[in-house]
């Protein structure tokens, strides 16, 4: 039964089982005067067993009973009307949906239909603020201690010189360690590692409650165990959480808006650590659910890491550039000097930068669609998609958008190399040279409309590879691919990233024309640079050809569905 005091007297109304409503519902009229129908209500609860208290209900007193109703699974609700209410005999009628009502009303107001869920059945005018305790007053404390005054929380430093911090922002109390404790139960431990023995003095003071740790090492494995988990050795009786070790004091100071607002938490006891993900998502930022406090090393890891993703790429770039480099020199460089005593040096500023850094990105292009074509050889040589690829395989295709954007970058560098070749003295030298010297001659070289075609096409499919490739480029970012569903950005990664591969080729081909195989454009037995650089992308793009044809593509299409060729059912 549910009690509703209404004019002085007790109410009784049945509960209902479960949380569906009675199916008729009172109906409650106001008898005071038609100027308070506006009357907003205003629901206190000071204390869970305190009644609820209706003030300023006027014309709309059938809200009463959705709040009745919405308490029908507490087993004792005292609602305190003001005397002037009183009952009319017309029921409400009931909706379809249980727990929503249409209800009527005896004014000539027009009957609404509320969902009780939407309705707050407690409305604090005056909530007491959380107090929350820092031990540390450095950089990372004190940020942290005005985000969290900022948002509303009640702050209280622990010091080991409580008078002598003039740093701390206004409204926070700073007090002893021993005394600061005594004030909350989630004490943020913003200490280094190597200061934690002082806590043990605190042990009793700390018993049950919340130590948050955000420590981090100077470097990775530096200890045997994680800082959280000797936290917890230290303090057994406490409740250890990890969290706000990935956020830095120029983030909480700057709102979030220039770093990343991912808060890895983690820890043994749920509760605590619910709490502490309460904290963080009231902060702005997004908590990210990590586990136990077993997970603490590796979230320690993660603020020392240097590019981890980028490691393998950018390693891969430099071993290709050095390479390339010194087997220009060789041919560009050393061999004139050898065979003539040309001085070719002055080619190691811009010409030969101006090979390399489109064959590098030609070949990174073509690594980032290899591992795809590798992973679909195995799985058709398997049978089968349930078979884990090799741990390189895994490592290689996760590194795939860092090698394509290492690629952009280098495209980006070959443009630019061009577009500075006509200022350049020895190309301003050549072609005065080669005017003055057809003038004396009075010769002319002849049109050649082949030629023409060709230098035109190279530049024309460079222009569309370089258009498709910062395209692709663009559909990488966060905010773009975030915009798209998922089939619209397999189009764009896949079908348009193998045509940007194919323009670029052909880009390349086209700019070999007739000089791949001559015997003059040997140097040594070694081929022009740019024949290297299409090695990868033209096996990439025949195995490709190869996966498509229709009686590959639809067994390979198959097990990618779940089929497998040695499936006993």
């Amino acid at each position: 039964m549910h009690r509703c005091q209404v004019s002085g007297e007790i109410l009784k109304i049945p509960a209902s089982q479960g949380s569906a409503a009675p199916s008729a519902a009172p109906q409650y009229r106001s008898s005071g005067p038609s100027s308070c129908w506006d009357s907003q209500l205003e629901l206190f609860q000071e204390t869970s067993s305190s009644p609820l208290l209706l003030r300023n209900f006027a014309d709309r007193p059938a809200l009463l009973w959705l709040l009745i109703a919405a308490r029908a699974t507490s087993p004792s609700t005292e609602l305190q009307a003001p005397r002037n209410f009183s009952l009319p005999a017309r029921p409400a009628a009931r909706t379809g949906c249980a727990g929503r009502f249409l209800l009527g009303s005896a004014s000539p107001t027009v009957m609404e239909k509320t969902c009780i869920d939407a309705l707050p059945l407690t409305m604090n005018s005056s909530e007491k603020q959380e107090i929350v305790c820092i031990f540390g007053t450095g950089d990372f404390g004190r940020s942290l201690g005005l985000k969290m005054l900022q948002c509303g929380y009640s702050i209280v430093f622990g010091s080991r010189n409580p008078q002598k911090n003039n740093l701390l922002p206004n409204g926070a109390e700073v007090l002893s360690y021993s005394e600061a404790a005594k004030k909350s139960d989630i004490i943020i431990i913003a200490i280094h590692r190597e200061h934690y023995d002082f806590l043990t003095e605190l042990t009793e003071v700390l018993n049950g409650k919340i130590l948050v740790d955000i420590s981090n090492n100077l470097k990775i494995n530096q200890y045997p165990e994680s800082n959280a988990e000797y936290l917890a050795q230290l303090v057994p009786g406490a409740h250890v959480v990890k969290a706000f070790n990935t956020i830095s004091a120029w983030a909480l100071q700057s709102g979030a808006l220039d770093a990343s607002r991912q808060v890895f938490v983690c820890g043994n006891d749920r509760k605590a650590k619910q709490r502490v993900m309460d904290i963080v998502r009231n902060l702005g930022l997004t908590p990210m659910d990590q586990g136990s406090l077993t997970a603490a090393k590796e979230i320690e890891k993660y603020p020392l890491q240097l590019f981890p993703m980028w490691r393998f790429p950018f390693y891969l770039s430099a071993v290709l550039c050095i390479f390339l480099f010194f087997y220009c020199v060789i041919r560009d460089v050393i061999y004139p000097y050898v065979y003539e005593k040309k001085d070719n040096t002055f080619r190691m500023a811009i010409s030969i930068p101006n090979r390399v850094f489109p064959i590098t990105a030609l070949t990174l292009l073509a690594l980032v669609y290899l591992p795809g074509v590798i992973a679909a050889i195995l799985q058709l040589y398997r049978g089968t998609k349930y078979r884990r690829f090799p741990d390189w395989l895994d490592h290689w295709m996760l590194c795939r958008k860092q090698l394509g954007l290492l690629a952009l970058g280098f495209a980006f560098l070959h443009v630019l190399y061009t577009l500075v070749i006509p200022i350049r003295y020895y190309v301003r030298w050549r072609l005065g040279n080669l005017t003055v010297t057809q003038a004396i001659l009075k010769k002319e070289n002849p049109f050649s409309t082949s030629s023409a075609w060709l230098s035109d096409s190279y530049v024309a499919l460079g222009i569309l590879g370089f258009f498709l490739f910062v395209l692709l480029g663009i559909t990488s970012l966060p905010s773009v691919s975030n915009a798209v569903n998922w089939r619209e950005f397999r189009f764009v990664q896949s079908k348009l990233g193998y045509l940007t591969l194919i323009l670029c080729t052909a880009h390349t081909l086209v700019y070999g024309g007739k000089r791949f195989l001559s015997p003059s454009n040997l140097k040594w037995y070694l081929p022009a640079a740019y024949v290297l650089g299409l090695i990868i992308p033209c096996t990439v793009l025949v195995i490709k050809f190869v996966l498509i044809m229709p009686c590959v593509d639809n067994t390979l299409t198959r097990i990618r569905q779940g089929w497998e060729r040695n499936s006993k059912h």
